[in-house]
């Protein structure tokens, strides 16, 4: 699957605003101008404090090519997504007069994405974002699919809105910067995309565990090809999360109810790792899912480095954090199970006594 020419992964939708490409290559920010278009005069280029740097070159690459761009820096991952955050982003779009033909790029991992997708869907009730995402998280989770969140102090992700980019350029060279704890911990996403449809993910990262954590491999390149491939192919089908998009969040439900617990100070890509665990827990529990499978899900993870228990003593919190979920209905919790490698379903949990007895397979 990986070339040394660019991948192209279209993501198909009803209408042409959510239809967009994913370029997965190297050296890709000079495709930058032509995606933008000649309609866009000004672009908002926002960044973390830590990509300072990498945000600078985007806006002076962009100047040279004739956009009046200018720079947002934002705080360093889960600090950025605050409304707080927005209001300075929204700020610096009206004081340099932004117009809906205008557009917001985003540089940065998956908070960055997700805050700045948000505020591009929000000014002006929406205008053009492209997304570079810097972190393997980015590129294969946040920056696909057009999801757009910040936090609140009840929880991950609760305000939000659907805005599909007009193109996510995901540029491997990148990786090679990211610290390698970095890179591990994004994995948990690509794992995520084995085990709900793409069993050859798995398979990839047990036979050269080594490959799979050097970004400078042709391995890693494939792993982000297959997993991005996962993801455009539900979030064509399904834009809004009616349907099968919920198969995206296997092992979120308790992720999310981690980081709340933990205010943010765990990686995104930890606490799934931990929620997978506990989704493969839960489906065996109810005879949805076999020993071997289940069992596969803590290996593979424990050959990365990924953590796979929590703490004992959280459940309570735990529990009322994963009542907040974006998938319960009314007072019923609904999780993402599997009736096999490749076979995500649905399971609503009506007793949650399960959910205490799945906890304690995991629990530490």
């Amino acid at each position: 699957m990986a070339t040394d020419a660019p991948t192209i992964i279209p993501v198909t939708g009803t209408t042409s605003e959510s239809t967009y490409d994913v370029v997965i290559g190297r050296g890709l920010l000079e495709r930058l101008p032509e995606i933008l278009g000649e309609r866009v005069r000004r672009v908002l280029v926002i960044h973390p404090r830590a990509l300072r740097a990498t945000g600078d070159t985007v806006r002076a690459e962009l100047a040279d090519a004739g956009f009046t761009a200018v720079t947002a820096e934002i705080p360093d991952a889960e600090e950025a997504k605050h409304l707080q955050v927005a209001g300075f982003c929204w700020q610096v779009l009206g004081q340099n007069d932004f117009t809906r033909s205008d557009a917001v790029v985003t540089v940065g991992g998956g908070a960055v994405t997700d805050l700045g997708g948000f505020v591009a869907a929000t000014w002006l009730r929406g205008v053009r974002v492209v997304h570079l995402p810097t972190s393997l998280l980015g590129m294969v989770d946040a920056a696909v699919g057009g999801k757009t969140g910040i936090n609140t102090s009840e929880g991950k992700n609760l305000v939000g809105a659907f805005h599909p980019p007009a193109a996510v350029l995901v540029d491997l060279d990148a990786l090679a910067t990211l610290p390698k704890n970095e890179l591990v911990t994004g994995l948990a996403e690509v794992v995520k995309c084995g085990f709900i449809a793409d069993p050859v993910i798995l398979d990839l990262i047990e036979q050269d565990t080594d490959a799979a954590t050097d970004a400078s491999s042709p391995v890693v390149r494939e792993l982000v090809e297959r997993s991005i491939a996962v993801k455009a192919a539900i979030v064509s089908d399904d834009l809004r999360e009616a349907g099968r998009r919920e198969y995206l969040n296997y092992g979120h439900t308790l992720a999310h109810a981690i980081e709340l617990a933990e205010r943010y100070s765990w990686r995104h890509g930890a606490a799934v790792s931990v929620g997978l665990v506990f989704a493969a827990e839960l489906s065996r529990m109810v005879g949805r899912l076999g020993d071997a499978e289940a069992d596969r899900h803590r290996s593979i993870l424990e050959l990365l480095g990924l953590p796979v228990t929590y703490r004992r003593d959280r459940w309570a919190s735990l529990l009322d954090g994963m009542r907040r979920d974006k998938k319960s209905r009314g007072d019923l919790l609904r999780f993402v199970v599997l009736d096999g490698i490749g076979r995500p379903g649905m399971l609503e949990v009506p007793d949650t006594s399960l959910l205490f007895a799945a906890y304690q397979e995991i629990a530490s």
